[in-house]
């Protein structure tokens, strides 16, 4: 039987069947910071497995989201009547999405935030080797929200730990707090996500307490996959109506001698190479 460290923590399964089972079944993982995160950066995932039974997506919530923007209707809530309602958002979700699980456990940011708190570090370790999925959707180590590239280093860490035979085949960092249009085209892999509209735009109007709190989340997230998909190629049509891009970070499961800094660095050296090399080429230098 699954434990985690925190006795709110919890595993939520919308079918029914026992946690083992939901999790064995699993072919796709999101590892995100907040409640609604995994809607914005993994609906590459949840729609690949939407109304499926050879494939199932399991997501984890690492923190509780007590820190959320509040206005309106919320602007009175207390932290933790803010983790109540946002807890109930990613239930509702789940079942939206017929996810195949979804884990809850409720660390704080700063818990997240601590190099030497490895609480988290156990509980991804443990889920990911009972759930042994194909695919990782999570942040990347570029995105600008702290809590977000400290969720990546602590699951970074327990992929290094879990049996070889239970890492994923691959590790993508997806876009939320920062989106990747920047990275060169040949460093970007793209997500095709424009199939079933309304179910994304119906998971993401799920978290009302971040929309009607202040966030559009809802029209930006729509937004940025339209856009991604009709500026990605300068020179032919459109090829889909949505994209997201994501960062192949599986050599950092590889490889555990490869340092996450050097790592994302170098998308940035080869970025700023290209920029360079093109004023120099167009100005005759």
């Amino acid at each position: 039987m699954m434990k985690l460290k925190n006795p709110s923590a919890e595993i939520f399964v919308p079918d029914g069947l026992a946690v083992d089972a939901a999790l064995r079944r699993t072919t796709a993982m999101a590892v995100v910071a907040h409640q609604d995160d995994m809607e914005i950066l993994a609906y590459h995932g949840i729609v690949e497995a939407f109304g499926r039974q050879d494939a199932w997506f399991t997501g984890t919530v690492v923190t509780n989201g007590s820190g959320s923007a509040r206005s309106g209707l919320y602007a009175s809530y207390t932290d933790e009547q803010m983790c109540q309602v946002r807890r109930q958002e990613q239930k509702k979700a789940a079942v939206v999405g017929e996810y195949g699980a979804l884990a809850l456990l409720d660390y704080t940011s700063a818990a997240v935030k601590s190099p030497t708190d490895n609480g988290p570090v156990a509980d991804l370790a443990a889920l990911i080797t009972a759930a042994r999925p194909k695919v990782i959707y999570t942040h990347n180590l570029a995105d600008k929200h702290d809590t977000h590239v400290g969720v990546v280093l602590k699951l970074i860490q327990a992929l290094r730990q879990v049996p070889a035979e239970a890492r994923p085949q691959r590790l993508l960092g997806c876009e939320v707090w920062r989106d990747l249009d920047w990275l060169c085209d040949q460093d970007k892999t793209p997500l095709r996500v424009d199939t079933h509209e309304n179910l994304a735009a119906a998971l993401l109007g799920v978290f009302d307490s971040q929309i009607a709190g202040g966030k559009r989340y809802d029209l930006a997230t729509m937004g940025r996959r339209r856009a991604n998909a009709t500026y990605f190629a300068s020179h032919g049509v459109d090829d889909s109506e949505g994209l997201t891009f994501a960062i192949d970070m599986t050599p950092l499961v590889t490889d555990p001698s490869l340092c996450p800094q050097a790592f994302i660095a170098g998308y940035m050296d080869r970025f700023a190479a290209e920029v360079r090399g093109r004023i120099a080429k167009l100005s005759g230098r």
